[in-house]
């Protein structure tokens, strides 16, 4: 029952986590004036302030559960996870469109559920075969759609804007792997985490903030910079802060198959938003491919809801396993 429990609760963190990460596609549309790699540094400092400010009341016992592995950890995972991935789908989304963009990095799901077909876990690759192809032929299917209006409208699909989609894809795949792998052994709570996290990730930033400061983006006006900070904190808070809460939850809960499958939810979310911003309902291609999605995503919930019935060994567990082998 605890199990099942678990996995439920896990499903909604993901789920939430999703609905949040879904409004990262918009913000580089909303900000035609800044590129990608300056809207993610934007985006990215304000993550960092308003971690500074919920970490800082308890830094000192956050601190004394840190290991060196764990800043290691922090430091690539801000790095290739938050800077390298937002750099490339803002860009992706100038040059491709938040349509082709949020659709090619919707193959995530596919990617980590490869991944992580090996763990003890795991639901066999050849009950979850069908689910992943249903969820491939949804994403190829609106991609094709996508390119092929992108191209005939408004011309803005580009070889640089695809590379950089598929580029964010093996990014933020390798993400979340390798976060879900470190929040198995860490001591940090995934609150904490997500918070440490922002502030690495803000560092990073002010560091790239400089020489981006002095290539022409001075000479914004106060009432521009001040748009492009409104819309940069909002994506910080709302993505960053409680999504990325959120998702460290889902990580912990979720077997990583699985949890890669949830990450379909911020697809859809994308695409909503897309639809709400150019006022416009779904064409039945592009109905034909959610349908396609949600149906994968749905098939594979409930093959890890009958696997949740037999023992199993969730990342919670093992991190209490390793936890208890860990003597101060």
């Amino acid at each position: 029952m605890a199990s099942n429990q678990s996995l439920i609760k896990g499903i909604g963190c993901g789920i939430a986590a999703g609905v949040c990460w879904g409004v990262i596609f918009l913000g580089p549309a909303l900000t035609p004036g800044l590129s990608g790699t300056a809207f993610a540094v934007l985006r990215f400092l304000c993550y960092g302030l308003f971690s500074v400010v919920l970490l800082l009341p308890r830094w000192r016992r956050v601190r004394s559960s840190l290991c060196r592995e764990d800043w290691v950890s922090l430091f690539w995972l801000s790095l290739i996870g938050n800077l390298l991935y937002y750099s490339l789908v803002g860009t992706g989304v100038q040059l491709a469109g938040v349509a082709t963009t949020s659709l090619i990095v919707g193959l995530i799901p596919v990617l980590v559920a490869l991944a992580g077909r090996r763990d003890a876990n795991a639901v066999p690759m050849r009950r979850l075969a069908p689910s992943l192809c249903c969820a491939v032929a949804g994403v190829a299917l609106i991609s094709f759609h996508a390119l092929d209006q992108d191209e005939v409208a408004a011309g803005i699909s580009s070889k640089w804007g695809l590379l950089c989609a598929f580029g964010a894809l093996l990014s933020w795949s390798w993400y979340a792997v390798h976060n879900a792998r470190r929040l198995a052994v860490t001591d940090v709570s995934a609150h904490d985490w997500s918070l440490l996290t922002g502030v690495m990730t803000g560092a990073q930033s002010l560091l790239l903030a400089i020489p981006l400061i002095s290539s022409g983006y001075q000479q914004l006006s106060p009432q521009t910079l001040a748009h492009f900070l409104l819309i940069a904190a909002g994506v910080a808070l709302l993505a960053s802060v409680i999504g990325g809460v959120f998702w460290n939850h889902a990580s912990r809960l979720l077997p990583l198959a699985l949890s890669g499958q949830v990450l379909v939810i911020e697809t859809l979310a994308a695409l909503l938003l897309g639809f709400l911003w150019e006022r416009r309902l779904p064409t039945t291609i592009e109905m034909t491919a959610i349908t396609l999605l949600v149906i994968g995503v749905v098939w594979c919930l409930l093959c890890h809801q009958r696997r949740s019935h037999k023992p199993h060994q969730t990342l919670s567990s093992l991190a209490g396993k390793r936890a208890t082998k860990q003597v101060p």
